[in-house]
């Protein structure tokens, strides 16, 4: 299949790999231009200059990039998707985007005789790289069956939740969900610090009991207790989810206070922590309030 494929950062790249070791002819495009040139190098692709130039070569266009309005902003704008887009060509975006502006770029991509499914994915780098993602899809049946070739060489777990949009709608609610999960779960582990705990065995403890959760599973002995804090995941991408999540609570008039005093602590972690920072930084933060950092040990019980 001739494939585009537009974002090759730390997600993107690993997934257009799969796609070219399958055989697929890859025509590949980034924001930074040696990026572009290094994966069309290792993956013997063609290096495009702009997105039209990718979707006039390419039946199915992927995109891995950082929200809708860049989806929307490659597809509709200058040297555009639109410019160049085939008819009965597809646009399989894997990006964390708002399900309302994805519905927008799908309606003008029809004008077009394009189709669209939005797909986007858990799962962090290592499931990338390792081809273990978790898709969360939107779009019509034949859509969906179309592509689904592709989600398998990307991935091990394919969930179609129903219309266009509806992945969309599932991964900012699960990105919700998770950072709500982190933010307390790190609370808590700073609380058991100070009566005395050793936060390690803490999360022991959490991963074969209720309290445990995906966050605990990989975050706490990977990145913090060893002070590495480097999630290659954005800080500001969850923050970024987590308004889109309460965005469309308003829309359905779904009431999320939790979530909503939750999205002021990720801003103020996010503010704390500068351009740029791993979403692990909000442990960092977490500890900052108290000024107890959660390292291997036991705290000192207080008197």
């Amino acid at each position: 299949m001739d494939i585009g494929f537009i974002g090759l950062g730390v997600m993107g790249a690993p997934m257009a790999g799969h796609l070219a070791r399958a055989g697929h002819r890859l025509t590949v495009l980034d924001i930074d231009r040696a990026a572009t040139e290094r994966v069309a190098r290792e993956r013997g692709a063609q290096a495009a200059t702009t997105a039209a130039e990718v979707a006039r070569a390419s039946e199915v266009i992927v995109t891995m990039l950082p929200n809708g309005e860049v989806v929307q902003q490659v597809v509709l704008g200058e040297d555009g998707v639109l410019q160049g887009v085939r008819a009965g060509a597809l646009l399989l975006d894997t990006s964390s985007a708002e399900p309302w502006l994805t519905e927008r770029t799908a309606a003008a991509l029809a004008e077009r005789g394009a189709s669209m499914v939005d797909a986007p994915v858990s799962g962090a780098a290592w499931g990338a790289a390792e081809a273990k993602l978790v898709f969360m899809v939107g779009g019509s049946d034949a859509d969906v069956a179309r592509v689904r070739p592709l989600l398998e060489l990307m991935g091990h777990s394919i969930h179609h939740l129903g219309g266009l949009g509806c992945g969309h709608a599932m991964k900012c609610l699960n990105n919700c969900i998770t950072a709500m999960t982190f933010a307390a779960t790190s609370e808590a582990l700073v609380a058991g610090k100070r009566y005395g705990l050793d936060p390690q065995a803490m999360v022991d403890v959490l991963n074969q009991s209720t309290g445990g959760s995906w966050i605990t599973q990989t975050h706490y002995h990977q990145r913090i207790f060893n002070r590495s804090f480097d999630d290659p995941f954005k800080l500001a991408l969850m923050l970024k989810d987590v308004g889109i999540a309460l965005q469309l609570a308003r829309q359905t008039a779904s009431p999320m206070p939790m979530a909503g005093l939750g999205q002021q602590l990720w801003s103020m972690a996010d503010h704390a922590a500068g351009p740029g920072a791993s979403v692990s930084e909000l442990v960092r933060w977490v500890e900052s309030l108290s000024g107890t950092e959660l390292t291997p040990g036991a705290g000192a019980r207080p008197s």
